[in-house]
């Protein structure tokens, strides 16, 4: 006897009511024949990128950009002066003359050997740079930072008894021969640069130098040259005079060996499959994707680059005199006001991680300040002092909670902070970004070289200041 076969579907979706069938097509199923409306490709790396956005861009003919300044020089104030490239730090050799023993010292050539023999160290802060009761064999510059000089009170305790900061010195009398040992212990207080130069090291110039020793011999007394408040060599001026006085000449001198700042780069090399870009193009451009979200993955390093690169970034080459430190660590309004006496000369904006933003807004509203924002690219931002405060997720915050918080001028005209690119170079994409076809290999991949030219220059030394060691999320 034969049979039937019978089949039984059920719905993927539940019925419409309790013991009713589905009486219609069901959604899950309608989805395979509708068109599904989609994103672009999201990524959570894009930031805002303020710093790229309010620096003037200058093009850099040759990749490179020379920034001239007249020369300058410090002398007379009892503070040794350095320059800085990226994070080298130098001690100017005319300032070695503030150290008393070198007062009036002639020999430039050898004021550039001896210091060319200073070392440069790093400590942190609570470390012990010398130690009380050990033998003076070093001269200490202070490039940049405070130590407390700790040693006995009056009565018998430890206590602070100064504290030395940029430009400070100690242990001058190893420059003399004198055999000392330090009466105190210095200790960082900040993260700071130190400058060194061992006894032995300047045994071994001063043997050969009978200048030199004469010198510290007879302690010649400062002879100091002409400069004006900003360390510039003074211009020769005359007003107020009436008559037919004889008028000063002068010239204006210029840095022998100018700073220099050339193109960085960063690249990467995009890869897409053929079978990718022909099949799968709709209803948006597989490739346009891919080069999209890699174009926003350089930019962001390009502004990483820009503020924490050792030899350009902001943060490494702010003039060691335009950085200061907070008063008592969070950041205050008078921390704020102090930045923009460095940068008082149209300042354009702060910039400061968003949690450090977050530490302003807690440690204004604790004072009961409540400053206006300010309108910036149709964005409105917090300000203070009509300066916007604007985002940048770049600027480091520490295992220990601290940032920085950056103030800049901005433009050439201005002799401000301004970015670096070249603009109309081969297979550009983007202002100083270039997609070069690289060819198709054996598997069939398609491969494009992605490159973004860039960098950063400041024009005079307080066009940047930087307040450092700025403590964020501390409870008020």
């Amino acid at each position: 006897m034969g049979g039937f076969a019978v089949t039984v579907t059920e719905s993927a979706e539940p019925d419409v009511g309790e013991g009713r069938p589905q009486s219609s097509l069901g959604t899950a199923a309608a989805r395979n024949l509708a068109t599904t409306t989609k994103s672009v490709p999201q990524m959570q790396g894009i930031s805002s990128r303020w710093l790229l956005r309010v620096l003037p861009w200058v093009q850099a003919q040759g990749g490179a950009y020379r920034v001239n300044r007249r020369l300058s020089y410090t002398l007379g104030d009892g503070r040794v002066s350095f320059t800085n490239t990226g994070s080298e730090v130098r001690v100017i050799p005319q300032e070695l003359r503030e150290l008393p023993t070198l007062r009036g010292f002639e020999d430039d050539d050898l004021l550039a050997a001896l210091a060319n023999r200073f070392q440069q160290q790093e400590f942190q802060p609570g470390d012990v740079i010398v130690e009380e009761g050990r033998p003076v064999d070093q001269v200490l510059l202070i490039a940049h930072g405070k130590v407390n000089r700790i040693g006995r009170g009056r009565y018998g305790d430890q206590t602070v008894l100064g504290v030395l900061a940029d430009g400070e010195y100690l242990g001058d009398e190893v420059l003399s021969g004198e055999q000392a040992q330090w009466g105190f212990t210095v200790k960082a207080v900040t993260p700071c640069i130190v400058l060194t130069l061992r006894a032995q090291s300047l045994g071994e110039l001063n043997g050969g130098s009978e200048a030199l020793r004469e010198h510290v011999r007879r302690s010649l007394s400062t002879r100091t040259r002409p400069q004006n408040d900003h360390g510039e060599a003074e211009i020769n001026l005359s007003s107020g005079h009436e008559g037919e006085p004889d008028l000063p000449s002068t010239f204006v001198d210029y840095e022998l060996t100018p700073r220099e700042y050339e193109l960085s780069v960063a690249q990467t090399v995009l890869r897409v499959h053929s079978r990718v870009a022909d099949l799968y193009n709709q209803p948006m451009n597989q490739t346009e994707q891919q080069l999209r979200l890699t174009i926003e993955a350089l930019r962001e390093r390009q502004e990483h680059e820009m503020i924490n690169n050792r030899e350009f970034g902001l943060l490494h080459n702010a003039d060691l005199k335009q950085r200061i430190h907070t008063r008592t660590g969070p950041p205050t309004p008078d921390d704020l006001d102090e930045l923009l006496a460095l940068v008082w000369k149209d300042p354009a904006v702060f910039l400061a991680h968003p949690r450090t933003i977050a530490s302003i807004g807690h440690e204004f509203n604790r004072r009961g300040l409540y400053p206006t924002g300010a309108e910036i690219e149709g964005h409105r931002v917090p300000a203070w002092r009509g300066v916007p405060i604007l985002p940048c997720n770049k600027i480091p915050v520490s295992d220990t909670r601290t940032s920085s918080i950056l103030l800049m001028r901005t433009g050439e005209a201005a002799q401000g902070v301004i970015g670096l690119h070249q603009t109309g170079i081969p297979d550009e994409y983007q202002p100083g970004l270039s997609v070069r076809f690289m060819g198709i290999n054996d598997q069939a991949i398609i491969s494009y070289l992605v490159s973004a030219y860039y960098s950063a220059a400041i024009l005079v030394p307080d066009a940047l200041g930087v307040l450092e060691n700025v403590e964020i999320g501390r409870e008020g």
